[in-house]
């Protein structure tokens, strides 16, 4: 990587099949020479090269082969894995967990400059708001697995970002969300489009580097919010992609 602070030669997005994971590979696509995708099931190879993905790995975060061959070279890993909602209450271990510490503990053994995370509101110990309570009681065994990931991450020998979503939502990107530091107490939602574009740019974002956000879109909180100067990646050339709100 010639440019760590606007580009990305080579980027690795796991849960690439869900929601904001797809929206993430669609942004990312145009704008890093080698996109690298992570799925379960070979089945979803023609879906995502359709994203744009340039290569499809076929592995299971909580039974890996090969993970680490598939991270070699690679400037920047994303990880928007998450586990099914009917499977949250059938018991561990979860994808949200023990997956993205081995995948944590995969980038850190083969140099990967930059990893960053999709995590909720409600996650660590600082003080939450009441929507914490509720995932706590609607998912709470997830929340306790993803303290567990973002713990690994902090203490991995990797530049990082963590960002703590409110609830997730289907609406269109509006580029117009309040980003505040653990404890600032947000809740509300925030579309995956957008939770996607700031996962992007966290990578090649000076501010964004080794800090924890917690993200929400309506209701706004500006006198919470941190100031951030979010830069998603250029391309390889150095050449900027046109914005599309989708």
């Amino acid at each position: 990587m010639t440019d760590q602070t606007t580009r990305l030669d080579t980027a690795f997005v796991a849960g690439a099949t869900g929601a904001t994971g797809r929206a993430l590979t669609e942004l990312l696509a145009p704008r890093v020479e080698t996109l690298v995708t992570l799925t379960r099931d070979s089945a979803n190879g023609e879906s995502l090269h359709a994203l744009g993905a340039d290569e499809v790995f076929v592995d299971d975060l909580l039974d890996p082969d090969g993970l680490e061959m598939a991270l070699a070279g690679v400037d920047a890993v994303f990880s928007t894995v998450g586990t099914a909602a009917t499977q949250v209450h059938a018991g561990g271990p979860y994808v949200d967990g023990e997956g993205n510490r081995t995948l944590v503990a995969a980038a850190e053994a083969t140099d990967v400059d930059t990893v960053v995370l999709e995590s909720a509101l409600g996650v660590g110990d600082e003080p939450a708001s009441p929507l914490a309570a509720v995932f706590e009681a609607a998912i709470g065994p997830v929340q306790a697995a993803k303290a567990d990931a973002e713990a690994a991450l902090r203490d991995a020998d990797v530049r990082h970002t963590i960002l703590r979503p409110g609830v997730l939502t289907g609406s269109p990107r509006t580029d117009d969300v309040t980003v505040a530091d653990p404890g600032a107490k947000l809740w509300g939602t925030v579309s995956r489009a957008d939770v996607a574009r700031l996962l992007a740019a966290a990578a090649t974002t000076p501010a964004a580097a080794d800090r924890t956000f917690e993200v929400v879109s309506t209701p706004s909180f500006p006198d919470r919010a941190v100031d951030v100067d979010w830069r998603l990646p250029r391309r390889p050339d150095g050449t900027d992609v046109p914005v599309q709100v989708v």
